[in-house]
């Protein structure tokens, strides 16, 4: 039975600015290269190959930021996750491979060096999309991963309630 489900968004409104701005870019670029058969920067009106890269390389971008999502989810069994479209299937981390499990405020700039997918050589991996609330998890092979929250207390309540359990099994 599952006991809590989060699923969060880059939906920061930097993020839709910076979208909205990617938008408007290459709708001016559009206008500049076909109406006014004008370059736009290095790339001139009839360069097909360049107005193609820079087209892909922002619309790709703004389709990721679409997409990106990162599902966790709490049961009897233990944490699943999962980061789309980087993760294929979920991952679960076990209560009974865990050697500890809390909700703690972190840095993600000066512990990950930001958000996203992130992996330290001293605090391991981090999958977080926004805050500085996560769900850190220490396996009991040293392993060492970090949830990003925006639920801090509800999943607090939870995480207690679940280690009680598998403590007292």
């Amino acid at each position: 039975m599952r006991l809590f489900t989060e699923t969060q968004r880059f939906n920061q409104w930097w993020v839709l600015l910076l979208q909205w701005a990617s938008v408007g870019f290459l709708l001016y670029a559009f206008y500049l290269w076909f109406i006014m058969d004008t370059a736009v920067g290095n790339v001139a009106s009839n360069d097909t190959t360049g107005q193609f890269i820079l087209v892909i390389s922002l619309v790709g971008t703004l389709v990721l930021l679409l997409v990106i999502q990162l599902k966790t989810e709490i049961d009897e069994v233990g944490i699943h996750f999962q980061f789309r479209p980087f993760h294929f299937r979920k991952k679960t981390i076990l209560w009974e491979q865990m050697e500890s499990c809390s909700v703690r405020k972190y840095n993600p700039i000066m512990e990950y060096g930001g958000w996203g997918y992130r992996i330290s050589l001293k605090n391991g991996k981090a999958y977080n999309v926004r805050g500085n609330i996560g769900i850190q998890i220490v396996q009991k092979s040293g392993k060492k991963v970090l949830l990003g929250t925006q639920k801090e207390a509800e999943i607090q309540e939870i995480i207690s309630q679940c280690l009680k359990k598998y403590k007292n099994t």
